[in-house]
């Protein structure tokens, strides 16, 4: 399934011009996600690659992130996903509220291909055993990025924007549906 996400109108930053997400299941509760970001790479400021690893505070810079959470349920995961293969995790009880890490987590395995005009990150998240997400239950999804240039200015992506500055833990931001047809 290929996502597309927008732009957020505050966005100061314009070197991206556009952002694209594959999604596909590689099993039941492993969702294989490909963020193609296009535009003047030479622009953006990526992270130098580091050790994968888990890591704070990725979304200050460059990173690319899934929010899953119940369709039906208040609480969800935020996944950050950095160029450098450094990653995060974290659930939430409702908006903004409770942030734990999620132990255990798998290092999704962020890899990176970049090229003149785009760059391709990939990331493989192991959904299984999640307390808040039950296999038989659909699952609500949003998709973002920030995007950061050279020049410090920052653009911000996502399926969905709530109305005002960009919030990616709105409700209004988890706009696609996955059921469990879906995920098998």
């Amino acid at each position: 399934m290929r996502l597309i996400l927008h732009r957020h109108g505050d966005s100061q930053g314009t070197a991206a011009t556009s952002v694209v997400v594959d999604l596909a299941w590689s099993a039941p509760a492993k969702l294989a996600l490909t963020y193609v970001v296009r535009g003047d790479i030479t622009a953006l400021k990526l992270p130098a690659p580091a050790p994968a690893a888990r890591a704070d505070e990725l979304w200050k810079h460059t990173c690319l992130e899934a929010f899953v959470g119940a369709a039906d349920g208040a609480g969800y995961y935020e996944f950050n996903l950095a160029p450098s293969s450094e990653w995060a995790a974290y659930g939430f009880s409702g908006y903004r509220e409770g942030m734990t890490p999620v132990e255990p987590f798998g290092d999704p395995g962020v890899s990176v291909e970049p090229e003149a005009d785009r760059f391709a990150q990939r990331a493989s998240l192991n959904l299984n055993d999640l307390p808040l997400l039950h296999p038989d239950a659909d699952w609500r999804l949003a998709l973002t990025a920030v995007i950061e240039q050279r020049d410090g200015l920052k653009s911000y992506w996502a399926l969905a924007h709530p109305a005002g500055r960009p919030d990616f833990h709105h409700a209004d931001g988890f706009s696609q549906i996955l059921t469990p047809a879906e995920r098998a």
